[in-house]
């Protein structure tokens, strides 16, 4: 068996309104090593349904009852088997060379231990807002410790 080179976590509570974009995101980047662990947090909306419904055999679900983000988050590192551990959210959208460039930029610089990026904030319509602007550098990025300089689904 080969191991994936990324697990990809996300937890989901309630998550049906944008889970599908989230899901399919992730389901078609170019970077194709990867699982996706999908922790369903007790969701009493049609999240499980939705999830349930790919045929993915990268796809990997944990349902269980609602704990909150963080242990749910922590409930699927358990299981990652991914040398790279990539968050995601459920409300969100990753860019299709998300993972590739990720990836591709912790093989080239092993002295880093995370890589995040700026973002596409979208309104609830999908309709573009703004591009953020957060620190890039690793002095700037330091200077913002112990707040994280980073959208956390983009980690």
């Amino acid at each position: 068996m080969i191991l994936p080179k990324i697990s990809v976590v996300m937890s989901v509570y309630n998550g049906e309104k944008y889970l599908r974009e989230a899901i399919e995101s992730i389901l078609n980047q170019t970077f194709k090593n990867f699982e996706f662990i999908i922790v369903n947090d007790g969701s009493t909306d049609n999240s499980l349904e939705i999830i349930h419904s790919y045929d993915d055999e990268r796809i990997k679900i944990i349902d269980q009852e609602n704990t909150g983000l963080a242990r749910a988050l922590n409930n699927g590192i358990k299981i990652a088997q991914g040398k790279y551990i990539a968050r995601m959210d459920a409300d969100d959208i990753s860019m299709p060379n998300r993972l590739k460039i990720q990836y591709n930029f912790m093989e080239e610089r092993p002295e880093c231990v995370a890589v995040g990026t700026n973002a596409e904030v979208i309104d609830m319509m999908g309709n573009y807002v703004f591009t953020s602007n957060l620190h890039l550098t690793f002095n700037e990025i330091k200077k913002t410790l112990p707040l994280s300089p980073f959208y956390h689904s983009s980690v």
